[in-house]
């Protein structure tokens, strides 16, 4: 079959179909709320060579910086076997934060290694220091089971003590090997229908199609970079803190665009820090990538291709390419959404019909664990917010944004499998930035705790707010407050502690920046941002 438009287009959804019937898989066969109704996972398949063919239309941090996983594993095997599964959350070895556990399997057809199937959920509980493994952590020991590139099947036989290490460090075991059953599930399932396409096409067909796919994306990239103005484009955000200290840390990025290529260098960001949101360089070239896919006018096809017009630079030791063994659970939710910001920031001064004013900017995690009935529980969602508005209208309220792609948990299901209750979950009214186009507004969403528990909170814009763009104002800063025995205490953005029966815990998340100046405005001057 010769590779033409129609056959590309047909190989293309093929492929893209087997991802997501992955992820059909995995979230029917799961456990935990996180992943079962916030869908907090990804899945994507890989050719012999581990470059990425296609992604469902999952998590853009995950999808973006699984590659680096999927390499971590070819490079530390020689050598693999049909029933082979390999695991790793490791940051250090292409994970993105230890929560976020990445299996691979490769297919073979004939005897020969033809692709390989991932996925990658973020679980409820891998240890660590405080339950929900988002603590705030000092170093990377704290947060949690590590785990190197290590075969969890070999040839389809199941390495019972690697299982067996995985699922005690967890403080809700049933749960993690159900989700972890639920992971090899979906994997089942995309090797089979890769096997089913390879029966049906040739295997030679597939692999020539999917090499004209990773030309294709490759292409239509070129064209989307092409179409920013050529130059050097500066700008700078910063995080609040990182949960040791709430001192701005600075993230710098210097855009320059040549062509069809684009360099993105991060040079002059701030050394790594004590906290844990540093962010390793995979979550950084995803963020990166993610903002350059946004200004395609097309549907362009996620795989290697897409990466390839596009040079990230993070400095080592920096807060973007910190040095083993520093803390960067936040670096994946945290961290990533302010280099979107920075990036997105710089690309309106080329742009700026195009680009819209900053987001939430943060994924408002939020994580509760403790005993209860004689047994522990332990539970993780992120939050929506306000997105930016832009020259086309205004921000959408009380949605996740960028690189957080979850829903959020019904209230039902929360309460039925926690001794929790939602009070309060409602839009934060008026909190989107004022513009021509407004940004969105926040949500506000209240806890209280049926028994004892510890509660962690890790949030970012309490300090800088999203900025608006064109003269639009700066959305609200999120709030986070605890009430205990009737008295509000107003926390910083990180936060954990031990509350009692009773306590609540009001989160307010942040509005998205207005676009372009608001109609009783004197002035285009913006009081932050552009």
């Amino acid at each position: 079959m010769p590779v033409d438009a129609i056959s590309l287009e047909v190989f293309k959804n093929l492929f893209a179909a087997v991802a997501e019937e992955m992820g059909v898989t995995l979230q029917r066969a799961s456990f935990s709320p996180n992943i079962r109704e916030r869908l907090d996972f990804s899945c994507a398949v890989f050719d012999a060579e581990a470059r990425m063919i296609a992604q469902a239309a999952h998590i853009p941090v995950h999808l973006g910086s699984m590659p680096a996983s999927v390499a971590a594993a070819v490079a530390e095997f020689e050598e693999f076997f049909p029933g082979d599964v390999i695991v790793l959350n490791d940051p250090y070895h292409g994970g993105t934060h230890l929560p976020d556990i990445t299996m691979i399997s490769p297919v073979f057809a004939g005897g020969d290694l033809c692709y390989f199937v991932a996925s990658r959920a973020h679980h409820a509980d891998v240890g660590g220091m405080s339950p929900g493994s988002i603590p705030l952590s000092t170093e990377l020991y704290q947060e949690g089971l590590i785990i190197p590139p290590l075969k969890l099947k070999l040839s389809g036989w199941s390495n019972e003590g690697a299982m067996a290490l995985l699922i005690a460090n967890s403080r809700d075991p049933q749960e993690r090997l159900g989700d972890i059953e639920a992971q090899l599930a979906a994997h089942r399932v995309g090797e089979s229908r890769l096997l089913d396409m390879m029966i049906d096409h040739g295997v030679d067909v597939t692999i020539e199609h999917a090499h004209a796919l990773l030309d294709y994306s490759r292409k239509m990239t070129e064209a989307v970079v092409a179409r920013i103005p050529d130059g050097v484009y500066a700008f700078e955000d910063a995080m609040d803190g990182d949960g040791q200290d709430e001192s701005e840390i600075p993230i710098r990025v210097t855009v320059s665009v040549a062509g069809e290529r684009m360099t993105v260098d991060f040079s002059g960001s701030a050394p790594q820090v004590t906290g844990n949101v540093n962010a390793v360089p995979a979550i950084v070239a995803s963020a990166t990538w993610y903002c350059v896919r946004l200004l395609a006018e097309e549907d362009v096809p996620v795989n290697h291709g897409c990466f390839l017009p596009v040079e990230v630079i993070t400095p080592p030791g920096s807060v973007l390419n910190p040095r083993f063994p520093a803390a960067v659970v936040n670096g994946n939710t945290e961290t990533s959404q302010r280099v979107v910001d920075t990036v997105l920031g710089a690309l309106a001064q080329a742009m700026p019909d195009v680009i819209p004013a900053a987001s939430q900017g943060t994924m408002n995690n939020f994580a509760v664990g403790g005993f209860h009935d004689g047994g522990q529980f332990v539970y993780y969602e992120t939050l929506g917010g306000g997105h930016g508005g832009a020259s086309a209208g205004g921000g959408i309220s009380g949605r996740h944004c960028h690189m957080s792609n979850t829903l959020n948990t019904p209230v039902e299901a929360l309460e039925y499998s926690l001794p929790m209750r939602v009070r309060r979950y409602e839009l934060r009214e008026g909190s989107g930035g004022d513009g021509v186009h407004p940004g969105g507004d926040g949500i506000v969403r209240e806890y209280e705790l049926l028994a004892p528990a510890q509660v962690t909170i890790s949030s970012e814009r309490r300090l800088r707010a999203p900025y608006g763009v064109s003269g639009g104002a700066p959305g609200k800063r999120g709030v986070n407050t605890v009430l205990r025995n009737g008295v509000a205490e107003r926390v910083s953005g990180k936060y954990s502690a031990q509350l009692q029966p009773g306590d609540r815990v009001l989160i307010e998340t942040p509005g998205g920046g207005g676009w372009g100046p608001p109609p009783q405005s004197p002035s285009p001057i913006m009081r932050e941002g552009l």
